[in-house]
């Protein structure tokens, strides 16, 4: 029986990508966003990319990129563009530019914002429905917030979409069995503290999502 495939995001080091990947993730995440506490520059990033299998996505983070800096993390090796903070226009011009599966990562707070993720995904490859941060949040994603995903029983995108935000060992399940999304993404839910990954955590989340 498949599972719902999820990806592990915010990597930083060799034994959490090891463990990530050993765990059976389908993705492994790479946060190029300067002022996030998994922030890795794409130097410091292309031997952790190197190291991903073959069959594993090596997703890049890239919040309002310049072209210097998407060039950057393509050349380090990343295949798939997580986008947060474009334009459906800008959105269009990378994926058409770099040939990759493009991602776009929308936070979500009522149906309404939904609708709008899905009105402005344009020729994305997946849409990412995060919780959406505080006004005062200095992190679009990734501050541990889930949002009700009730809202994704009552309306529904009509393409293929992604769950983050918040998720951990003990709701990732019901999250599965209540909204039955493409995959399942988690950052701070399997780590110690901001940022730091816990390999058993990781495990633990893994056999959560094949539970489920």
């Amino acid at each position: 029986m498949s599972h719902t495939p999820f990806k592990i995001c915010g990597v930083k080091t060799h034994d959490v990508l090891d463990a990530s990947v050993a765990s059976g993730a389908a993705h492994i995440g790479f946060n190029f966003f300067a002022p996030s506490p998994r922030y890795v520059d794409p130097a410091q990033a292309a031997p952790l990319i190197a190291r991903v299998p073959a069959n594993v996505g090596r997703v890049a983070v890239l919040v309002a990129p310049d072209d210097a800096l998407v060039a950057a993390v393509v050349a380090a090796g990343i295949s798939i563009l997580q986008l947060h903070d474009v334009t459906p226009q800008r959105l269009a011009e990378l994926k058409s530019r770099h040939n990759l599966p493009v991602w776009l990562a929308a936070g979500v707070r009522t149906r309404a914002d939904i609708a709008a993720a899905e009105r402005h995904a344009g020729p994305a490859d997946l849409l990412l429905l995060d919780a959406k941060a505080p006004n005062d949040a200095p992190l679009p994603g990734g501050n541990g917030l889930a949002f009700d995903w009730r809202l994704l029983v009552e309306g529904r995108p009509r393409r293929a979409f992604g769950l983050a935000g918040g998720l951990r060992i003990d709701t990732v399940a019901d999250a599965i069995q209540t909204v039955a999304p493409a995959l399942v993404d988690v950052a701070s839910g399997v780590e110690e503290g901001a940022g730091v990954k816990s390999v058993n955590k990781i495990m633990a989340f893994a056999n959560a999502v094949r539970a489920a």
